[in-house]
């Protein structure tokens, strides 16, 4: 399977996991709340869909509306087939979510992880924060390191995209900190009742996302930061 792929098995589950949807209102949803998958094509779901039916992950309902879902975007042909989450689906689902490996921190499959953090454990969660400031961290050194050595043979306008990609990655790595260090505090403050916390973990928390202070946070699926 392609990293491609992957990361649109993963977000397709998360995003059925909310509930049953037909392919017009998947599609939409990975449009509009997930960037990276802006440019997307039904010639791209529908094979992927198909293939986490053959899974078991998913199943196909014909003639229904799912809770929840609009009635006026059920119609038509396609309308007639709404996808839901199986219970070994939803079972998937949670193992993609407890992975926090390298995949997770590239800037395609960073944005969409994030997207679903609110389901997302805190300990995941902090992986995942710490693997991208990691890896933004290593790139911006490289930045820094190309720009110092080729400054002088680039013209003006080549020197200031330089810095503007430069700008871009420091902006994040500025993000993130604030978004670990708030995640730490919440961690904190929950911290004398293990028991509970536990079960604010395997319910997704989102106790540690911080107060905006000031500026616009980056879009993590923004393409300035490749």
């Amino acid at each position: 399977m392609s990293r491609r792929s992957g990361i649109l098995e993963f977000a397709v589950l998360g995003l059925l996991r909310e509930s049953p949807m037909h392919g017009y209102e998947l599609r939409k949803r990975l449009n509009t709340s997930l960037g990276v998958f802006r440019a997307f094509s039904y010639g791209t779901l529908y094979p992927c869909l198909k293939a986490l039916v053959a899974n078991g992950w998913l199943i196909e309902e014909t003639g229904g509306t799912p809770e929840g879902a609009p009635a006026a975007a059920l119609t038509g042909r396609r309308a007639k087939i709404v996808y839901r989450l199986t219970a070994s689906g939803k079972e998937h689902f949670e193992e993609l979510l407890a992975h926090s490996g390298p995949d997770a921190w590239e800037d395609e499959h960073f944005g969409v992880r994030f997207a679903f953090f609110g389901q997302t454990s805190r300990d995941v969660r902090m992986r995942v924060l710490e693997g991208r400031r990691s890896r933004l961290e290593e790139r911006l050194e490289k930045m820094r390191t190309s720009l110092a050595r080729t400054r002088e043979r680039l013209d003006d306008y080549t020197l200031e995209l330089q810095r503007h990609g430069m700008e871009s990655v420091e902006r994040e790595v500025r993000w993130l900190n604030e978004l670990i260090e708030s995640e730490r505090a919440g961690r904190d403050q929950r911290a004398p009742d293990p028991a509970e916390q536990g079960k604010k973990d395997q319910s997704g928390d989102t106790g540690g996302l911080p107060r905006h202070r000031g500026g616009s946070r980056p879009d993590p699926s923004d393409d300035t930061t490749t």
